[in-house]
């Protein structure tokens, strides 16, 4: 396989898998736009050596060699930038990180009707749940650099990564946490977890969320890490989302983790790496039990590190997108076949 170094564009859309998928040999492209915003952000702040910054208006002058979109604006969007069609002018990948919304398990994909750009699911489950009609698919499962053995459980406190838990509600079990809490303290980290004090009837102060809910802040990652090792277990009370790297990146700090068994999650906590069910008192027992016995914590953390390091490394995480990436700049029109020779997770590569 060819080790040309390739110019591969796309859009800063989710930060963790960004951070991972630009750790490859390639030159990253980013847009920026003036006023910046969803489409224009560039790097956003993160500190990546191999993506360099592009604005929107110069694109068009430069070779690209492949396109990898996340979002459906991205199609006409990279088409008037470029001043070329992705999938028909220039090489594209469509990579889905969602699990499908509205009539599910008859969701249709938006580019389920189209044969010339390969649509990348990021866990089997996603694939699954799609239609993605004529269009190929394949599945690169998530990677995560690894942040290092850092667990110590000093905290007897639950840990909760979670986005916009107000926003997301039901969709990201934030109903839960009131029930989580009965079995000891829980901290909230992530965007938005300010706003919890008024929906769980807390007194409003930041730090004190419905009695025993308290959100933690949203911290960068490094910060994050540290913090999240410091407390009990985590606990991923997601109902429908894709698979959120946070709960991979706790196993790989070495926490023990208590999760709805939804979506991926059957995949990514093995027997013996977790306590999952979609009994909620059950999980809610584990969370009691695991909080009032830290060498019981420890060593269930342990296993769910070896299990996150196993089958959610970076190395191949990267090796199947280098493939991919490859495989995808050599087409200059459509594809010749709808499979496409990748791993799907594992310690191979």
């Amino acid at each position: 396989m060819s080790e040309r170094r390739l110019r591969v564009l796309l859009w800063h859309v989710h930060g963790s898998w960004t951070d991972a998928f630009v750790r490859g040999r390639h030159e990253y492209l980013m847009p920026v736009l003036p006023e910046g915003g969803p489409w224009g952000g560039g790097r956003a702040g993160w500190d990546w050596p191999g993506v360099v910054e592009v604005p929107a208006a110069e694109l068009a002058d430069l070779d690209v060699d492949v396109v990898v979109l996340q979002r459906p604006e991205e199609l006409a969007l990279a088409e008037r930038w470029l001043r070329r069609r992705p999938g028909r002018d220039v090489p594209a990948v469509y990579v889905e990180h969602n699990t499908p919304k509205g009539e599910v398990p008859n969701t249709r994909h938006p580019i389920a009707d189209r044969d010339d750009i390969c649509l990348v699911h990021v866990t089997h489950f996603n694939e699954l749940m799609w239609d993605s009609g004529r269009a190929p698919t394949v599945v690169v499962e998530h990677g995560v650099a690894d942040p290092g053995e850092r667990y110590t459980g000093e905290l007897e406190r639950a840990a909760v990564v979670i986005n916009e838990p107000v926003r997301r509600w039901r969709v990201t079990g934030t109903d839960l946490l009131p029930r989580f809490a009965a079995a000891g303290p829980v901290d909230v980290f992530g965007i938005g977890a300010e706003e919890l004090p008024g929906r769980l009837g807390g007194d409003g102060a930041l730090g004190d969320v419905g009695g025993r809910v308290r959100a933690a802040g949203n911290l960068r990652p490094r910060e994050l890490h540290e913090q999240l090792a410091r407390r009990r277990v985590y606990v991923h009370p997601v109902r429908w989302t894709s698979l959120g790297l946070s709960l991979i990146e706790a196993m790989h700090l070495g926490m023990p983790v208590v999760a709805l068994a939804t979506t991926e999650v059957v995949e990514a906590v093995p027997p013996g790496a977790g306590v999952i069910s979609t009994r909620v008192d059950g999980l809610v027992d584990a969370v009691r039990e695991l909080l009032a016995d830290p060498a019981a914590a420890a060593a269930l953390g342990r296993a769910a590190r070896r299990a996150a390091l196993d089958r959610y490394g970076l190395a191949p995480f990267l090796a199947d997108w280098d493939r991919l990436l490859t495989i995808t700049a050599a087409r200059t029109a459509r594809p010749a076949s709808p499979t496409v020779p990748v791993t799907t997770g594992g310690s191979g590569s």
